[in-house]
Protein backbone atom coordinates (compact mmCIF):
# COMPACT_ATOMS: atom_id res chain seq x y z
CA UNK A 1 0.00 0.00 0.00
CA UNK A 2 2.97 2.29 1.61
CA UNK A 3 4.75 1.15 -1.72
CA UNK A 4 1.98 2.32 -4.57
CA UNK A 5 0.95 5.57 -3.09
CA UNK A 6 4.93 6.33 -3.38
CA UNK A 7 4.57 5.74 -6.94
CA UNK A 8 1.67 7.73 -7.73
CA UNK A 9 3.25 10.53 -6.62
CA UNK A 10 6.25 10.18 -8.14
CA UNK A 11 4.06 10.22 -11.27
CA UNK A 12 2.21 13.18 -10.17
CA UNK A 13 5.94 15.14 -9.41
CA UNK A 14 7.12 14.29 -12.72
CA UNK A 15 4.34 15.69 -14.77
CA UNK A 16 4.14 19.20 -12.88
CA UNK A 17 7.64 19.37 -13.49
CA UNK A 18 7.32 19.15 -17.03
CA UNK A 19 4.38 21.27 -18.05
CA UNK A 20 6.46 23.54 -15.88
CA UNK A 21 10.21 23.33 -17.93
CA UNK A 22 7.44 23.32 -20.96
CA UNK A 23 6.38 26.97 -19.97
CA UNK A 24 9.98 28.51 -19.32
CA UNK A 25 11.05 27.41 -22.64
CA UNK A 26 8.21 28.78 -24.76
CA UNK A 27 8.41 32.52 -22.52
CA UNK A 28 12.42 32.16 -23.31
CA UNK A 29 11.45 31.95 -26.98
CA UNK A 30 9.40 34.33 -27.22
CA UNK A 31 11.59 37.14 -25.12
CA UNK A 32 14.15 36.14 -28.27
CA UNK A 33 11.51 37.11 -30.76
CA UNK A 34 10.88 33.88 -32.87
CA UNK A 35 7.93 32.41 -30.80
CA UNK A 36 4.52 32.18 -33.03
CA UNK A 37 2.88 34.66 -30.57
CA UNK A 38 5.26 37.58 -30.87
CA UNK A 39 5.39 37.41 -34.99
CA UNK A 40 5.58 41.18 -36.54
CA UNK A 41 1.95 41.44 -38.28
CA UNK A 42 3.70 42.34 -41.09
CA UNK A 43 5.13 39.06 -41.37
CA UNK A 44 1.61 37.55 -41.22
CA UNK A 45 -0.32 40.12 -43.33
CA UNK A 46 2.07 42.01 -45.61
CA UNK A 47 0.16 44.40 -47.83
CA UNK A 48 0.79 44.48 -52.05
CA UNK A 49 3.49 46.91 -53.40
CA UNK A 50 2.37 50.03 -54.28
CA UNK A 51 2.57 51.66 -57.62
CA UNK A 52 4.21 54.17 -57.59
CA UNK A 53 5.57 56.34 -60.51
CA UNK A 54 8.31 58.80 -60.47
CA UNK A 55 8.81 61.21 -63.36
CA UNK A 56 11.55 63.78 -63.93
CA UNK A 57 9.54 66.49 -66.27
CA UNK A 58 8.01 64.48 -68.75
CA UNK A 59 10.06 61.32 -68.56
CA UNK A 60 10.02 58.56 -66.18
CA UNK A 61 12.92 57.98 -63.85
CA UNK A 62 11.78 55.35 -62.02
CA UNK A 63 8.33 53.19 -60.67
CA UNK A 64 7.47 50.20 -58.63
CA UNK A 65 6.89 46.64 -60.08
CA UNK A 66 3.16 46.79 -60.05
CA UNK A 67 4.04 50.40 -62.13
CA UNK A 68 5.85 48.92 -64.57
CA UNK A 69 3.07 46.21 -65.40
CA UNK A 70 0.26 48.80 -65.56
CA UNK A 71 2.67 50.82 -67.64
CA UNK A 72 2.94 47.46 -70.02
CA UNK A 73 -1.16 47.38 -69.93
CA UNK A 74 -1.19 50.90 -70.87
CA UNK A 75 1.13 50.15 -74.28
CA UNK A 76 4.34 50.76 -73.46
CA UNK A 77 7.10 50.23 -70.68
CA UNK A 78 8.57 53.36 -71.79
CA UNK A 79 5.73 55.50 -70.51
CA UNK A 80 5.57 59.72 -70.13
CA UNK A 81 3.77 61.73 -68.03
CA UNK A 82 1.28 63.38 -70.52
CA UNK A 83 0.51 59.43 -72.08
CA UNK A 84 -0.37 58.12 -68.12
CA UNK A 85 -1.92 61.30 -67.42
CA UNK A 86 -4.27 60.95 -70.25
CA UNK A 87 -4.92 57.48 -68.96
CA UNK A 88 -5.68 57.97 -65.42
CA UNK A 89 -8.39 61.16 -66.47
CA UNK A 90 -10.50 58.13 -67.63
CA UNK A 91 -11.16 57.41 -63.98
CA UNK A 92 -10.25 60.35 -62.43
CA UNK A 93 -12.44 62.94 -63.94
CA UNK A 94 -11.02 65.90 -62.13
CA UNK A 95 -7.64 65.31 -62.50
CA UNK A 96 -7.44 68.15 -66.13
CA UNK A 97 -8.47 70.58 -63.76
CA UNK A 98 -6.58 70.13 -60.82
CA UNK A 99 -3.61 69.03 -62.49
CA UNK A 100 -2.34 72.75 -62.98
CA UNK A 101 -2.82 73.28 -59.10
CA UNK A 102 -0.17 70.88 -58.65
CA UNK A 103 2.79 73.38 -58.28
CA UNK A 104 1.12 76.18 -55.99
CA UNK A 105 -0.45 73.36 -53.90
CA UNK A 106 2.71 70.84 -53.57
CA UNK A 107 -0.09 67.69 -53.49
CA UNK A 108 -2.73 66.47 -54.88
CA UNK A 109 -5.21 63.89 -53.28
CA UNK A 110 -8.02 62.49 -55.96
CA UNK A 111 -10.51 59.56 -55.63
CA UNK A 112 -11.83 57.71 -58.61
CA UNK A 113 -12.86 54.17 -59.80
CA UNK A 114 -11.32 51.25 -61.71
CA UNK A 115 -13.01 51.84 -64.92
CA UNK A 116 -15.74 49.07 -64.53
CA UNK A 117 -17.62 47.42 -61.58
CA UNK A 118 -17.81 49.17 -58.23
CA UNK A 119 -14.08 49.52 -57.58
CA UNK A 120 -12.68 52.94 -55.98
CA UNK A 121 -9.12 54.22 -56.68
CA UNK A 122 -7.19 56.97 -54.95
CA UNK A 123 -4.30 58.67 -57.00
CA UNK A 124 -1.83 60.93 -54.79
CA UNK A 125 0.14 63.28 -57.00
CA UNK A 126 3.10 65.04 -55.44
CA UNK A 127 5.34 67.60 -56.47
CA UNK A 128 8.69 66.87 -55.15
CA UNK A 129 10.75 70.13 -56.45
CA UNK A 130 13.61 70.26 -58.83
CA UNK A 131 10.88 69.39 -61.69
CA UNK A 132 10.48 65.85 -60.16
CA UNK A 133 6.55 64.36 -59.98
CA UNK A 134 5.59 61.41 -57.58
CA UNK A 135 1.80 59.72 -58.42
CA UNK A 136 0.52 56.84 -56.29
CA UNK A 137 -2.06 55.00 -57.24
CA UNK A 138 -3.92 52.76 -54.37
CA UNK A 139 -6.52 50.95 -53.08
CA UNK A 140 -7.62 52.24 -49.92
CA UNK A 141 -10.79 49.42 -49.60
CA UNK A 142 -8.51 46.91 -50.43
CA UNK A 143 -8.97 44.88 -47.32
CA UNK A 144 -8.41 41.73 -49.03
CA UNK A 145 -5.03 42.77 -50.97
CA UNK A 146 -2.83 40.29 -50.07
CA UNK A 147 -5.07 37.06 -51.14
CA UNK A 148 -3.60 34.40 -52.79
CA UNK A 149 -4.38 33.10 -55.93
CA UNK A 150 -3.74 29.54 -56.63
CA UNK A 151 -1.12 29.50 -59.78
CA UNK A 152 -3.11 27.36 -62.24
CA UNK A 153 -6.03 30.50 -61.99
CA UNK A 154 -3.67 33.23 -61.95
CA UNK A 155 -1.95 31.52 -65.47
CA UNK A 156 -5.19 31.32 -67.07
CA UNK A 157 -5.87 34.62 -66.59
CA UNK A 158 -2.60 35.59 -67.66
CA UNK A 159 -3.19 33.57 -70.47
CA UNK A 160 -6.42 34.33 -71.36
CA UNK A 161 -5.25 38.38 -70.96
CA UNK A 162 -2.70 37.76 -73.54
CA UNK A 163 -5.15 36.45 -76.00
CA UNK A 164 -7.13 39.23 -75.36
CA UNK A 165 -4.57 42.01 -76.20
CA UNK A 166 -2.81 40.13 -78.64
CA UNK A 167 -5.93 39.83 -80.88
CA UNK A 168 -6.96 43.06 -80.45
CA UNK A 169 -3.05 44.22 -81.62
CA UNK A 170 -3.62 42.35 -84.69
CA UNK A 171 -6.86 42.77 -85.62
CA UNK A 172 -7.35 45.19 -88.63
CA UNK A 173 -9.84 47.46 -87.69
CA UNK A 174 -9.60 50.50 -85.32
CA UNK A 175 -10.95 50.23 -81.87
CA UNK A 176 -10.45 53.02 -79.57
CA UNK A 177 -12.35 54.18 -76.15
CA UNK A 178 -13.15 57.66 -75.72
CA UNK A 179 -14.84 59.44 -72.75
CA UNK A 180 -17.96 61.59 -72.08
CA UNK A 181 -15.74 64.52 -73.38
CA UNK A 182 -14.43 62.97 -76.53
CA UNK A 183 -10.91 62.10 -75.77
CA UNK A 184 -9.47 59.00 -76.56
CA UNK A 185 -8.45 57.01 -73.10
CA UNK A 186 -7.09 53.49 -74.81
CA UNK A 187 -6.60 52.02 -78.69
CA UNK A 188 -5.27 49.02 -80.06
CA UNK A 189 -2.32 48.87 -82.40
CA UNK A 190 -3.88 49.41 -85.37
CA UNK A 191 -4.98 52.58 -84.46
CA UNK A 192 -2.10 53.73 -83.37
CA UNK A 193 -0.45 52.88 -86.70
CA UNK A 194 -2.50 54.90 -88.45
CA UNK A 195 -2.51 57.79 -85.51
CA UNK A 196 1.39 57.69 -86.47
CA UNK A 197 0.66 57.72 -90.41
CA UNK A 198 -1.13 60.97 -89.99
CA UNK A 199 1.13 62.63 -87.03
CA UNK A 200 3.73 61.70 -89.50
CA UNK A 201 5.42 60.15 -86.43
CA UNK A 202 5.04 63.16 -84.16
CA UNK A 203 2.61 61.12 -82.22
CA UNK A 204 1.50 62.42 -78.47
CA UNK A 205 -0.82 62.23 -75.68
CA UNK A 206 -4.13 62.27 -75.91
CA UNK A 207 -4.60 60.46 -79.43
CA UNK A 208 -5.74 62.58 -82.16
CA UNK A 209 -9.34 61.67 -83.18
CA UNK A 210 -8.98 60.10 -86.73
CA UNK A 211 -12.64 59.33 -87.65
CA UNK A 212 -15.30 62.76 -87.66
CA UNK A 213 -18.02 60.24 -85.24
CA UNK A 214 -20.62 61.72 -83.60
CA UNK A 215 -21.46 60.87 -79.79
CA UNK A 216 -24.06 58.83 -78.67
CA UNK A 217 -27.02 60.53 -77.94
CA UNK A 218 -28.88 60.20 -75.18
CA UNK A 219 -30.42 57.05 -74.15
CA UNK A 220 -29.04 55.61 -77.14
CA UNK A 221 -26.87 52.33 -77.01
CA UNK A 222 -25.35 51.62 -80.36
CA UNK A 223 -24.31 53.79 -83.46
CA UNK A 224 -23.14 52.39 -87.05
CA UNK A 225 -21.85 55.12 -89.66
CA UNK A 226 -19.55 54.84 -92.81
CA UNK A 227 -16.86 57.29 -92.55
CA UNK A 228 -13.47 57.93 -93.95
CA UNK A 229 -10.44 59.34 -93.42
CA UNK A 230 -7.83 61.41 -95.58
CA UNK A 231 -4.43 60.02 -95.30
CA UNK A 232 -2.63 62.78 -97.45
CA UNK A 233 -4.93 62.32 -100.44
CA UNK A 234 -5.54 58.78 -99.84
CA UNK A 235 -9.21 58.56 -99.03
CA UNK A 236 -9.81 55.04 -96.24
CA UNK A 237 -13.64 54.09 -95.73
CA UNK A 238 -14.43 52.50 -92.86
CA UNK A 239 -18.01 51.35 -91.05
CA UNK A 240 -17.43 52.07 -87.61
CA UNK A 241 -20.01 50.84 -84.76
CA UNK A 242 -20.08 52.64 -81.90
CA UNK A 243 -21.50 50.83 -77.80
CA UNK A 244 -21.75 52.35 -74.84
CA UNK A 245 -19.52 50.78 -72.20
CA UNK A 246 -20.11 52.49 -68.94
CA UNK A 247 -19.33 56.09 -68.86
CA UNK A 248 -17.50 55.87 -72.15
CA UNK A 249 -17.95 54.48 -75.36
CA UNK A 250 -16.01 51.97 -77.33
CA UNK A 251 -15.59 52.15 -80.77
CA UNK A 252 -14.60 49.80 -83.69
CA UNK A 253 -13.89 50.55 -87.61
CA UNK A 254 -13.90 47.88 -90.15
CA UNK A 255 -12.04 48.88 -93.51
CA UNK A 256 -14.88 49.38 -95.93
CA UNK A 257 -12.84 50.55 -99.35
CA UNK A 258 -13.91 47.24 -100.89
CA UNK A 259 -17.33 48.20 -100.49
CA UNK A 260 -17.22 51.63 -101.47
CA UNK A 261 -15.49 50.66 -104.81
CA UNK A 262 -18.19 47.89 -105.60
CA UNK A 263 -20.72 50.42 -104.12
CA UNK A 264 -19.21 53.32 -106.90
CA UNK A 265 -18.99 50.95 -109.45
CA UNK A 266 -22.39 49.48 -109.28
CA UNK A 267 -23.73 53.47 -109.13
CA UNK A 268 -22.00 54.35 -112.00
CA UNK A 269 -23.18 50.95 -113.71
CA UNK A 270 -26.80 52.07 -113.15
CA UNK A 271 -26.13 55.77 -113.85
CA UNK A 272 -24.76 54.60 -117.26
CA UNK A 273 -27.21 52.13 -117.97
CA UNK A 274 -29.89 55.16 -117.01
CA UNK A 275 -28.55 57.25 -119.40
CA UNK A 276 -28.60 54.59 -122.20
CA UNK A 277 -32.22 53.96 -121.36
CA UNK A 278 -33.38 57.64 -121.61
CA UNK A 279 -31.82 57.78 -125.41
CA UNK A 280 -33.34 54.21 -126.20
CA UNK A 281 -36.56 54.90 -128.73
CA UNK A 282 -38.10 51.76 -126.83
CA UNK A 283 -39.95 51.88 -124.27
CA UNK A 284 -38.92 49.98 -121.00
CA UNK A 285 -40.81 48.85 -117.79
CA UNK A 286 -39.62 47.24 -115.36
CA UNK A 287 -41.61 45.52 -112.60
CA UNK A 288 -40.21 43.95 -108.99
CA UNK A 289 -41.46 40.52 -108.12
CA UNK A 290 -44.50 42.36 -106.25
CA UNK A 291 -45.24 43.54 -109.82
CA UNK A 292 -44.81 47.08 -108.84
CA UNK A 293 -42.83 49.74 -111.18
CA UNK A 294 -39.33 50.34 -110.66
CA UNK A 295 -38.01 51.52 -113.33
CA UNK A 296 -38.70 53.03 -116.56
CA UNK A 297 -37.49 55.56 -119.48
CA UNK A 298 -38.63 58.47 -121.36
CA UNK A 299 -39.68 56.69 -124.19
CA UNK A 300 -42.08 54.94 -122.33
CA UNK A 301 -43.91 57.92 -121.50
CA UNK A 302 -43.56 59.14 -125.22
CA UNK A 303 -45.45 55.84 -126.64
CA UNK A 304 -48.11 55.22 -123.99
CA UNK A 305 -48.94 58.61 -123.26
CA UNK A 306 -48.90 58.06 -119.51
CA UNK A 307 -48.03 60.97 -117.64
CA UNK A 308 -45.04 60.76 -115.41
CA UNK A 309 -46.34 61.48 -112.42
CA UNK A 310 -48.37 58.36 -113.06
CA UNK A 311 -45.38 56.09 -113.57
CA UNK A 312 -43.05 57.77 -110.63
CA UNK A 313 -45.86 56.65 -108.29
CA UNK A 314 -44.72 52.99 -108.97
CA UNK A 315 -48.08 51.90 -110.01
CA UNK A 316 -48.85 47.81 -110.00
CA UNK A 317 -48.21 45.77 -112.93
CA UNK A 318 -52.20 45.78 -113.55
CA UNK A 319 -52.56 49.51 -112.59
CA UNK A 320 -50.19 50.00 -115.49
CA UNK A 321 -52.19 47.89 -117.73
CA UNK A 322 -55.66 49.05 -116.86
CA UNK A 323 -54.02 52.48 -117.50
CA UNK A 324 -53.12 51.58 -120.95
CA UNK A 325 -56.26 50.45 -121.59
CA UNK A 326 -58.07 53.77 -120.48
CA UNK A 327 -55.71 55.50 -122.91
CA UNK A 328 -56.82 53.03 -125.81
CA UNK A 329 -53.20 51.88 -126.19
CA UNK A 330 -53.95 47.92 -126.20
CA UNK A 331 -55.53 46.10 -128.40
CA UNK A 332 -59.48 46.41 -128.08
CA UNK A 333 -60.98 43.73 -126.23
CA UNK A 334 -64.04 42.32 -126.43
CA UNK A 335 -64.73 42.58 -122.67
CA UNK A 336 -63.24 43.25 -119.59
CA UNK A 337 -62.75 39.40 -118.26
CA UNK A 338 -60.95 38.39 -121.68
CA UNK A 339 -59.29 41.55 -121.45
CA UNK A 340 -57.73 40.61 -118.01
CA UNK A 341 -57.10 36.62 -119.02
CA UNK A 342 -55.16 38.05 -121.63
CA UNK A 343 -52.88 40.11 -118.93
CA UNK A 344 -52.79 37.71 -116.95
CA UNK A 345 -51.37 35.22 -119.54
CA UNK A 346 -48.99 37.99 -120.41
CA UNK A 347 -47.48 38.52 -117.43
CA UNK A 348 -47.31 34.68 -116.75
CA UNK A 349 -45.56 34.02 -120.25
CA UNK A 350 -43.08 37.00 -119.54
CA UNK A 351 -42.32 35.67 -115.83
CA UNK A 352 -41.23 32.24 -117.31
CA UNK A 353 -39.39 32.69 -120.53
CA UNK A 354 -38.96 35.56 -123.07
CA UNK A 355 -42.51 36.50 -124.66
CA UNK A 356 -43.52 38.55 -127.88
CA UNK A 357 -46.82 40.02 -128.61
CA UNK A 358 -47.78 42.71 -131.62
CA UNK A 359 -50.50 44.71 -130.77
CA UNK A 360 -52.45 46.84 -133.69
CA UNK A 361 -53.69 49.54 -131.57
CA UNK A 362 -57.12 51.47 -132.15
CA UNK A 363 -55.09 54.13 -133.17
CA UNK A 364 -53.73 52.42 -136.53
CA UNK A 365 -50.02 52.02 -134.49
CA UNK A 366 -48.58 48.64 -134.17
CA UNK A 367 -46.37 47.95 -130.66
CA UNK A 368 -44.35 44.74 -130.39
CA UNK A 369 -44.14 43.94 -126.87
CA UNK A 370 -41.40 41.70 -125.39
CA UNK A 371 -41.45 40.52 -121.68
CA UNK A 372 -38.43 39.03 -120.48
CA UNK A 373 -38.20 37.45 -116.88
CA UNK A 374 -35.06 39.15 -114.78
CA UNK A 375 -33.28 37.82 -111.18
CA UNK A 376 -35.03 37.61 -108.23
CA UNK A 377 -38.59 37.34 -110.02
CA UNK A 378 -38.94 40.71 -111.92
CA UNK A 379 -40.16 41.19 -114.89
CA UNK A 380 -38.73 43.68 -117.93
CA UNK A 381 -41.65 44.65 -120.59
CA UNK A 382 -39.92 46.45 -123.73
CA UNK A 383 -42.36 48.55 -125.78
CA UNK A 384 -41.62 49.50 -129.33
CA UNK A 385 -43.35 51.11 -132.19
CA UNK A 386 -43.12 48.61 -135.43
CA UNK A 387 -45.69 50.85 -137.28
CA UNK A 388 -43.11 51.81 -140.10
CA UNK A 389 -41.76 48.56 -139.92
CA UNK A 390 -45.32 46.79 -140.61
CA UNK A 391 -45.71 49.56 -143.09
CA UNK A 392 -42.65 48.98 -144.84
CA UNK A 393 -43.06 45.46 -144.88
CA UNK A 394 -46.62 45.65 -146.28
CA UNK A 395 -45.06 47.92 -148.63
CA UNK A 396 -42.23 45.72 -149.82
CA UNK A 397 -45.07 42.37 -150.09
CA UNK A 398 -47.31 44.57 -151.92
CA UNK A 399 -44.76 45.48 -154.50
CA UNK A 400 -43.82 41.63 -154.99
CA UNK A 401 -47.12 40.97 -155.61
CA UNK A 402 -47.32 43.11 -158.11
CA UNK A 403 -44.15 42.51 -159.64
CA UNK A 404 -45.93 38.62 -159.58
CA UNK A 405 -48.41 39.59 -161.21
CA UNK A 406 -46.57 41.20 -163.97
CA UNK A 407 -44.64 38.43 -164.52
CA UNK A 408 -47.39 36.55 -165.00
CA UNK A 409 -48.79 38.75 -167.52
CA UNK A 410 -46.02 38.55 -170.01
CA UNK A 411 -46.82 35.05 -172.96
CA UNK A 412 -43.11 34.29 -172.76
CA UNK A 413 -41.99 31.20 -170.22
CA UNK A 414 -39.19 33.52 -167.63
CA UNK A 415 -37.49 31.72 -164.52
CA UNK A 416 -34.21 33.30 -162.89
CA UNK A 417 -31.46 31.42 -161.08
CA UNK A 418 -29.28 32.81 -158.59
CA UNK A 419 -25.36 33.21 -158.59
CA UNK A 420 -24.86 29.76 -156.89
CA UNK A 421 -27.64 28.43 -159.73
CA UNK A 422 -30.62 27.99 -156.95
CA UNK A 423 -33.86 29.10 -157.95
CA UNK A 424 -35.00 32.54 -157.41
CA UNK A 425 -38.65 33.16 -159.10
CA UNK A 426 -40.56 31.94 -162.21
CA UNK A 427 -43.94 33.37 -163.86
CA UNK A 428 -47.01 31.29 -164.94
CA UNK A 429 -46.20 30.74 -168.18
CA UNK A 430 -42.56 28.60 -167.49
CA UNK A 431 -44.97 26.52 -164.81
CA UNK A 432 -47.24 25.36 -167.92
CA UNK A 433 -44.72 25.06 -170.01
CA UNK A 434 -42.35 22.77 -168.10
CA UNK A 435 -45.10 21.54 -165.67
CA UNK A 436 -43.54 22.96 -162.36
CA UNK A 437 -40.41 24.56 -160.81
CA UNK A 438 -36.83 22.92 -159.86
CA UNK A 439 -34.77 23.92 -156.98
CA UNK A 440 -31.51 24.35 -159.25
CA UNK A 441 -30.61 24.66 -162.55
CA UNK A 442 -28.81 21.42 -162.84
CA UNK A 443 -32.80 19.79 -161.88
CA UNK A 444 -33.94 22.90 -164.27
CA UNK A 445 -32.20 21.59 -167.08
CA UNK A 446 -32.50 17.46 -165.76
CA UNK A 447 -36.43 18.66 -166.34
CA UNK A 448 -36.02 20.09 -169.36
CA UNK A 449 -33.88 17.59 -171.06
CA UNK A 450 -36.79 14.64 -169.91
CA UNK A 451 -39.30 16.78 -172.07
CA UNK A 452 -38.02 17.35 -175.51
CA UNK A 453 -35.75 15.96 -178.13
CA UNK A 454 -31.93 16.89 -177.11
CA UNK A 455 -30.23 18.36 -180.07
CA UNK A 456 -27.69 21.15 -180.99
CA UNK A 457 -29.45 24.38 -179.14
CA UNK A 458 -30.32 22.84 -175.82
CA UNK A 459 -26.83 21.64 -175.39
CA UNK A 460 -25.64 25.03 -175.86
CA UNK A 461 -28.26 26.63 -173.72
CA UNK A 462 -27.24 24.05 -170.96
CA UNK A 463 -23.55 24.89 -171.30
CA UNK A 464 -24.13 28.56 -171.19
CA UNK A 465 -26.29 28.06 -167.55
CA UNK A 466 -24.49 24.91 -166.27
CA UNK A 467 -21.21 25.25 -167.61
CA UNK A 468 -21.22 29.24 -167.65
CA UNK A 469 -19.61 28.31 -171.50
CA UNK A 470 -19.56 30.19 -174.17
CA UNK A 471 -21.03 33.36 -172.53
CA UNK A 472 -21.01 34.90 -176.16
CA UNK A 473 -24.00 32.66 -177.12
CA UNK A 474 -26.86 34.57 -175.29
CA UNK A 475 -29.95 32.79 -177.37
CA UNK A 476 -30.74 30.27 -179.53
CA UNK A 477 -33.65 27.93 -180.37
CA UNK A 478 -34.89 24.12 -179.16
CA UNK A 479 -37.15 21.60 -179.11
CA UNK A 480 -40.43 22.37 -177.26
CA UNK A 481 -42.18 20.15 -175.23
CA UNK A 482 -44.63 19.77 -177.34
CA UNK A 483 -42.50 18.86 -180.32
CA UNK A 484 -42.58 22.63 -182.00
CA UNK A 485 -39.61 24.54 -182.13
CA UNK A 486 -38.85 26.61 -178.81
CA UNK A 487 -36.67 29.99 -178.76
CA UNK A 488 -34.54 30.52 -175.56
CA UNK A 489 -32.45 33.37 -174.49
CA UNK A 490 -30.20 33.94 -171.31
CA UNK A 491 -29.73 37.74 -169.73
CA UNK A 492 -27.09 38.20 -167.69
CA UNK A 493 -28.28 40.16 -164.48
CA UNK A 494 -26.91 42.38 -161.34
CA UNK A 495 -24.80 39.81 -158.50
CA UNK A 496 -24.50 36.67 -161.11
CA UNK A 497 -28.21 36.03 -161.49
CA UNK A 498 -28.88 34.86 -164.80
CA UNK A 499 -32.87 35.54 -166.42
CA UNK A 500 -33.88 32.37 -169.18
CA UNK A 501 -36.77 32.97 -171.97
CA UNK A 502 -38.63 30.64 -173.51
CA UNK A 503 -40.92 31.92 -176.31
CA UNK A 504 -42.61 30.01 -178.74
CA UNK A 505 -42.88 31.00 -182.59
CA UNK A 506 -46.06 33.04 -183.81
CA UNK A 507 -48.52 31.65 -186.13
CA UNK A 508 -49.88 33.40 -189.42
CA UNK A 509 -52.81 34.60 -186.73
CA UNK A 510 -50.03 36.63 -184.67
CA UNK A 511 -50.92 34.40 -181.76
CA UNK A 512 -47.70 32.05 -180.47
CA UNK A 513 -48.21 28.63 -180.75
CA UNK A 514 -48.33 27.99 -176.79
CA UNK A 515 -51.11 25.48 -176.10
CA UNK A 516 -51.50 24.61 -179.75
CA UNK A 517 -51.46 21.45 -181.87
CA UNK A 518 -47.47 21.90 -183.76
CA UNK A 519 -46.03 19.66 -186.39
CA UNK A 520 -45.40 16.68 -184.11
CA UNK A 521 -41.90 16.31 -186.46
CA UNK A 522 -39.81 15.17 -183.06
CA UNK A 523 -36.35 15.26 -184.52
CA UNK A 524 -33.88 17.14 -183.63
CA UNK A 525 -33.89 20.92 -184.04
CA UNK A 526 -30.14 22.42 -184.11
CA UNK A 527 -29.33 25.99 -182.83
CA UNK A 528 -29.80 29.03 -184.99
Amino acid sequence: MTHSLMILLTSVLAGTLSVMVALLCIRWLDRRGTGLLHRPRSALAAGPEPIIFLFHGKNLADATLPARNLAGVIGEDAIDLPRLTAWLEGRFPDLPQRLPDLAAQGRLDLTGNAGTGIATLRLVVEDLGTNATRLTITDPTAENAAIMVDSLTLQAMEEELDLLRGSMNHTPMLAWRQDGGGNITWANAAYLKRAEEVAQDRLSWPLPRLLDLPSLAEGAARLSRRAQLDLRGTVLWFDCHAHRSGEQTMFFALPADAAVRAERGLRDFVQTLTKTFADLPIGLAIFDRDRNLQLFNPALIDLTGLSAGFLTARPTLFDFLDKLRDARMVPEPKDYRSWRQQMNNLETAAATGRHVETWSLPGGQTYRVTGRPHPDGAVAFLLEDITSEISLTRKFRADINLAALVLDGIEDALVVFGASGQFLTCNKAYEQLWGGRSASVDEAVDRWRGQIEAGAGFEALSDRLVLRDRADRNSGAMAAPDGGLLAWSVTALSGGRQLVRFRLPETESGETGQGKPASRNRKAVGAD
